[in-house]
């Protein structure tokens, strides 16, 4: 097995599986160290799920439970899973979820192509994690489809859930109204108990970063209206402190 730095956490795999082993070496961690996380799923483990969904490549299998279990175990360290494209702007962390094949990645390329400082941190699933009283967005090896994730750690200025639309829109919302959303875009732990840490968490989470409904086009002005609507709503908190 070896060590990897993910999320600010040493974890211990067996990176098994073309995927997998490609998809981690930006990981790996320097230095002798304790792990924080052991992920020692048997093999059985995933031919077992190859079995099950035999559309999905053992290789894949591989992949896809490996990170299931590390965010899993990551609720523990004060982190979860977003469903999400996430992109960096001037040291900040902009997280876009949504239901897959909305244009998340389509809608973080126009971010890319509009701002020529913004980066993507993480294309489908990156971590959040509140290290030192402060959330973050962290790249992992699990980047969905076209690997695209960087090994770093970024504050996180806005989480905004998109939709589709002929006009360009954006609007702050609740965390009455962000909490059922983020939920629809996560791993939900299946014990009450843990549950409920999730869900203080979140609460958290909605208390320090502002939640968005976008709605958009896939034209280059989404991204501009994006962008501008948030910092507006900073500039306008600021103001009325």
């Amino acid at each position: 097995m070896e060590l990897f730095e993910i999320a600010k956490l040493y974890v211990q795999m067996d990176a098994r599986g073309e995927l997998l082993y490609s998809r981690s070496r930006a990981y790996l961690a320097d230095g002798v160290h304790k792990p924080d996380i052991v992920l020692d799923l048997p093999e059985t483990f995933f031919e077992e799920k190859h079995a099950k969904y035999p559309q999905v490549t053992l290789d894949e299998c591989r992949y896809v439970w490996m990170g299931e279990a590390f965010y899993a175990r990551l609720l523990r360290f004060d982190g979860m899973l977003l469903h999400a494209s996430c992109v960096e702007k001037d040291g900040f962390a902009y997280l876009f979820s949504a239901k897959s094949g909305t244009g998340k990645s389509t809608h973080t390329a126009l971010w890319q192509n509009a701002f020529p400082d913004c980066r993507i941190l993480n294309d489908d699933k990156p971590a959040l994690r509140r290290i030192d009283g402060r959330f973050y967005a962290c790249g992992t090896p699990f980047s969905g489809k076209y690997d695209i994730s960087e090994n770093r750690q970024v504050p996180v200025r806005a989480l905004v859930f998109l939709m589709r639309g002929e006009e360009n829109r954006i609007e702050p919302i609740s965390a009455k109204e962000a909490i059922p959303l983020f939920l629809s875009q996560t791993l939900r732990p299946p014990k009450p108990s843990l549950m409920s840490d999730m869900l203080e968490l979140l609460g958290a989470l909605l208390n320090e970063v502002p939640a968005f409904r976008l709605t958009c086009n896939m034209e280059a002005e989404a991204a501009h209206t994006a962008y501008a609507g948030i910092e507006a709503y900073y500039r306008k908190t600021e103001e009325n402190r």
